[in-house]
């Protein structure tokens, strides 16, 4: 790793963290890296492997915020974390206003869609986070696990 390389050094740190577990990666034998390998966290988060790499080894140093976002949830960065990556990035995170409300899924439309057996189903918000998903959707791809 570079130095200078704020960003991926952090990434790297943050990325050892994750248990595979933890992410809904199942265990399968031994592992040469602690956390997370480089493409687990790539196809978590929704970006190529060689794009993340290109990350992480500084040879790519401009993200969007929503590739941040998208990497701070597969790393399951807390609010304050998440500011940070942004900030190394170049980036003012934005700041949910006190009145402001997440976005949330009603009650009636998480059980309509829990009870779908046969048929992947998600609900995704206005900015394409996932709010909510079935068992037969997450076990399609981990980008369906609610955010």
């Amino acid at each position: 790793m570079q130095s200078g390389n704020a960003l991926g050094e952090y990434l790297r740190a943050r990325r050892e963290l994750v248990s595979p577990e933890s992410a809904g990666i199942p265990h399968i034998g031994r592992r040469r890296v602690p956390g997370l390998r480089r493409d687990e966290l790539s196809l978590l988060a929704g970006v190529s492997t060689d794009y993340y790499v290109r990350l992480e080894q500084g040879r790519d140093r401009n993200p969007s915020p929503q590739v941040l976002d998208a990497l701070a949830r597969s790393l399951q960065l807390d609010d304050e974390a998440t500011a940070h990556l942004h900030a190394l990035a170049g980036h003012e995170r934005r700041v949910r206003r006190s009145g402001q409300q997440p976005e949330r899924v009603p009650p009636s439309i998480q059980q309509l869609i829990a009870g779908w057996h046969d048929m992947p189903a998600f609900v995704q918000g206005r900015r394409l986070d996932v709010l909510a998903a079935n068992p037969l959707a997450t076990a399609l791809s981990p980008q369906f696990t609610r955010a």
